[in-house]
């Protein structure tokens, strides 16, 4: 299993986790995977060419905010895709030969240990409250995961783009959690299939909220045709 997972991390780019017949990435897409998407496609995103959102005093479009730069400024190609819309994440993952998770799958990944023998303090087969275990601590949310202006430590800040929080951190940096999984909770919310027609599920919180946003009975959903600052996305395989 661990060659057969080292194939995979080769081919298309994230690490993955496997159980059943699943397999979920490990981290965020990454901008160095979406440019890699990009230059083989053409793709072009929505944010490209209309703007990116941002909250300020009410939804505002920022005409040079885009998965490319997601603050408008050149950004750290582990920095997560954001300003993706879930159409665009799903052809991105299909690219891959992968999907979207659904909210279903994506609960189950997120806060129940699959893992035979995990790290202690997790245990095998137990619940979690949160995607990081126990405590929402290690996770890069605002105020409530034991660090002031979010994880992990010395993360590069954004506040000089934002009227809240301190951004996003590069992908797979912030405490590993329930099955080794990096930003389940918080960092950046993720898109999850839910059948709700013109919104999605968006999963785990972000670093724009504390602690209670990174709960599975959470319930968020968005505008599917929606690109902000604070969406981004992980793929599943059958």
């Amino acid at each position: 299993m661990t060659n057969f997972i080292c194939l995979l991390v080769m081919l298309v780019g994230s690490p993955v986790v496997a159980h059943a017949a699943a397999k979920i990435d490990q981290t965020e897409v990454s901008i160095a995977e979406s440019a890699k998407f990009a230059a083989a496609t053409g793709y072009i995103t929505k944010a490209e060419q209309t703007g990116g959102m941002v909250y300020e005093a009410g939804w505002v479009t920022k005409p040079d905010w885009n998965w490319r730069q997601p603050y408008g400024v050149p950004s750290d190609p582990q920095e997560p895709a954001v300003h993706i819309t879930f159409d665009e994440a799903e052809d991105f993952c299909k690219w891959q030969g992968k999907r979207l998770p659904t909210r279903q799958e994506w609960i189950s990944y997120g806060y129940t240990e699959m893992r035979d023998n995990p790290p202690p303090p997790l245990v095998s087969g137990r619940t979690y409250p949160y995607p990081t275990g126990d405590s929402p601590n290690g996770a890069n949310c605002l105020g409530a995961c034991g660090a002031a202006k979010g994880n992990p430590a010395g993360k590069k800040e954004f506040s000089d783009y934002l009227n809240r929080g301190y951004g996003h951190a590069r992908v797979g940096t912030t405490k590993a959690g329930v099955n080794g999984l990096f930003d389940m909770g918080a960092n950046v919310w993720e898109w999850a299939r839910s059948d709700q027609g013109a919104t999605a599920a968006t999963m785990g919180g972000s670093w724009w909220y504390g602690a209670a946003q990174m709960k599975a009975d959470y319930g968020a959903t968005k505008p599917r045709n929606m690109a902000a600052i604070y969406i981004g996305f992980r793929c599943i395989s059958d």
